[in-house]
């Protein structure tokens, strides 16, 4: 098992530009079978560094920060920052990895990608692992989100930042301090005088257009894509989870392809996949015949 991953970068195409998506692999990059991991809003590729760990003896693991995060270029025009744009961002690492069939871990907004890439003709989807979040995606959990993304920050060091990423994240269920240290020290980047955010500020603008008019008519169009997966479909929860409600899991387990669900017990939105427990069930699910 190989700890330690190897950076790539993929050329991504936004009108008038191109840019370099930081991607972080694991495993044998000679390896047929492939695991896309993406991750929420605010996050970067290094959040599943304990799943791809767990995974790398069987899959080339492959975890990019989305653009706008992490070690992936900023947009000049945040207008770009949206997820059909981020399809077709994964469409061009599909094509650098030259992978005929993946699975995909998706984490909120990395979940929502891989839904709407699956859901295109001839996608390359054989199992698709959508933690915590849907097609209906409730409000509680839109504001909560809304009230912190795009707000500056600055601390003075890594434990300072730790701690109030903790207060503000506690739905991401308990850890251990190595664990949250782990989590947190890829969110971060100097800024002089102490560590700041490692994610344009701006991803906010499009985030906070999302009136409730907007998200309905977005629903629609992801329970349409929702019900066009041809691939099989495990769905994370966080039984105290304010983003996937228990309704919305129970329908997804009888329409489409009719995902079986798992709920975590003291956890919210969303599971981090670190815990022995959530690492399990994701391995189960991909590897089973």
């Amino acid at each position: 098992m190989n700890d330690s991953p190897r950076l790539i970068h993929v050329p991504c195409l936004r009108p008038g530009a191109m840019y370099r998506m930081a991607c972080w692999e694991w495993g044998d990059p000679a390896n047929d079978r492939v695991l896309i991991c993406v991750h929420g809003l605010t996050r970067q590729g290094r959040d599943f560094s304990t799943l791809a760990r767990a995974m790398s003896n069987e899959y080339r693991v492959v975890c990019p920060d989305v653009l706008g995060r992490g070690h992936s270029d900023w947009l000049h025009d945040p207008t770009g920052y949206n997820v059909p744009f981020y399809v077709s961002d994964m469409v061009n690492l599909l094509a650098r990895l030259n992978a005929r069939e993946v699975d995909w871990v998706g984490t909120s907004m990395g979940g929502l990608i891989g839904l709407s890439l699956g859901a295109l003709a001839n996608a390359p989807l054989r199992r698709m692992v959508l933690n915590d979040v849907g097609p209906t995606i409730e409000g509680e959990g839109l504001q909560r989100i809304a009230d912190y993304v795009g707000v500056p920050r600055h601390w003075a060091n890594e434990q300072e930042a730790a701690a109030f990423l903790h207060d503000i994240s506690e739905s991401f269920g308990p850890h251990t301090d190595e664990q949250w240290m782990e989590i947190c020290r890829p969110q971060l980047r100097p800024d002089g005088e102490g560590v700041t955010l490692h994610y344009d500020l701006r991803i906010a603008d499009v985030f906070k257009q999302l009136t409730p008019a907007v998200a309905q008519a977005g629903s629609a169009a992801l329970w349409q894509a929702y019900d066009a997966l041809r691939c099989q479909v495990l769905l994370l929860r966080g039984a105290q989870s304010d983003l996937l409600s228990r309704e919305t899991a129970q329908a997804m387990t009888q329409r489409g392809p009719r995902a079986r669900v798992v709920e975590f017990e003291g956890v919210g939105h969303a599971p981090m996949l670190v815990q022995p427990d959530q690492v399990q069930a994701v391995r189960e699910f991909l590897l089973s015949p």
